[in-house]
């Protein structure tokens, strides 16, 4: 954990496909710890193709079923599918000329939430405003809390307390 917090959470993503993975991942996360998740990364990375949308887009039943036989991954059938599904949601936004990334960014302007009480609440104004927006375009598992998360895990918001090392080298 130590390792991700000081090099990963929370540093500004803009690469598309590792905006949808990381909310991919935020999705397998619901209901459980987030050291679950990222232990058994790797495992998921093998399991939906490096997560590259556009393979993953072309998952069908077969792979569900291989996938929900993954013992490296979190085998529950709704969070496959809501990730297959995202991967066609993200897809369908690329064939439309829209950039992941930039729609991720759209929220903020493309600037990073300094906010100390937003960084520190399980879900804000800007959380809501996104999961409403995901859900819109057929995303699943987007609530506001995970959308929070998600938000502060690409540095979109930067959930550092004012006394980490992290929250101004990021």
């Amino acid at each position: 954990m130590r390792a991700y917090h000081d090099k990963e959470w929370g540093v500004a993503l803009h690469d598309a496909r590792a905006l949808w993975e990381t909310l991919m991942l935020e999705g397998f996360q619901a209901g459980l710890s987030w050291i679950t998740i990222l232990r058994k990364r790797e495992q998921f990375r093998l399991a939906f193709a490096g997560f590259d949308p556009y393979r993953v887009a072309a998952f069908d039943a077969e792979d569900i079923q291989r996938l929900m036989q993954n013992p490296g991954i979190v085998r529950a059938r709704a969070k496959i599918e809501a990730t297959i599904a995202g991967a066609r949601i993200y897809c369908a936004m690329a064939g439309q000329g829209e950039d992941f990334a930039e729609f991720c960014w759209s929220f903020t302007s493309g600037k990073v939430i300094l906010d100390p009480e937003m960084a520190s609440a399980t879900q804000s104004p800007l959380s809501q405003t996104v999961a409403r927006e995901l859900k819109q375009r057929g995303f699943k598992f987007v609530g506001p809390t995970i959308a929070q998360a998600w938000l502060q895990a690409v540095g979109i918001i930067n959930g550092h307390r004012l006394a980490c090392f992290r929250r101004t080298q990021v």
